[in-house]
């Protein structure tokens, strides 16, 4: 199984299990990809197997000729339980990292149009990029969470966390009450607007002021 690293615990590698997936949580991106609300949160999961961590280059898919980026901020749950209670829910968070929901949106146009799954569009090698990760305690109020991805040099995204539809606790008890959570399991938040294709030799930040900054290529 990958694993991955918390930041000022650097011998600390943690075991990643499963990778959980938010979609449709923000009103912009919603409207810009022409998608309407859901009363639930929309959950799909990639394989550990899409895990990317820095280091090395994002390689882009053969089998898609138009990879998007999505930058998201993830979750790591460090306590596992099943049906947590939202008031409980951050004590259940080990950190906060920054993520790249890579996906094929070519394939992912054609599988919505037939009614089917996502997996090929959502669960390829490097479909799932993550940065290090910031312990909880280092963040003292995760509900005002802003972040930034930089695309050759442009801020393309801004994420803020207050402009989430399904905020953190309530998508952790929500994904508690179906699944049973697990340490080491990551949860991808969804993404604000501003999401645009990949290109080979195209370099991408991203950013959680003061805590992360991390760089990745893509080959």
């Amino acid at each position: 199984m990958p694993h991955i690293a918390l930041l000022a615990q650097q011998t600390k590698a943690v075991q990643v299990r499963n990778i959980f997936c938010i979609g449709r949580n923000y009103a912009a991106h919603i409207a810009e990809l022409g998608n309407r609300p859901e009363e639930d949160p929309v959950v799909f999961i990639k394989p550990t197997s899409a895990l990317h961590t820095p280091g090395t280059p994002i390689v882009l898919p053969a089998h898609s000729g138009d990879v998007h980026y999505e930058a998201e901020l993830v979750l790591l749950v460090g306590q596992g339980g099943k049906n947590i209670a939202e008031d409980k829910a951050l004590k259940h968070i080990a950190g906060y990292g920054l993520g790249l929901d890579l996906t094929a949106r070519d394939l992912q146009t054609k599988a919505k149009q037939g009614g089917l799954p996502w997996a090929v569009a959502k669960g390829f090698d490097c479909a799932a990029t993550v940065t290090q990760f910031v312990p909880a305690e280092h963040i003292e109020h995760p509900h005002n969470i802003e972040f930034q991805m930089h695309l050759n040099g442009q801020i393309r995204q801004h994420g803020d966390v207050r402009k989430m539809l399904f905020p953190i606790p309530f998508i952790v008890r929500y994904l508690s009450q179906v699944f049973t959570l697990q340490e080491g399991d990551l949860v991808f938040t969804g993404t604000p607007e501003g999401v645009g294709a990949l290109k080979s030799g195209d370099q991408l930040r991203l950013v959680l002021p003061g805590l992360i900054d991390t760089e990745f290529k893509v080959s």
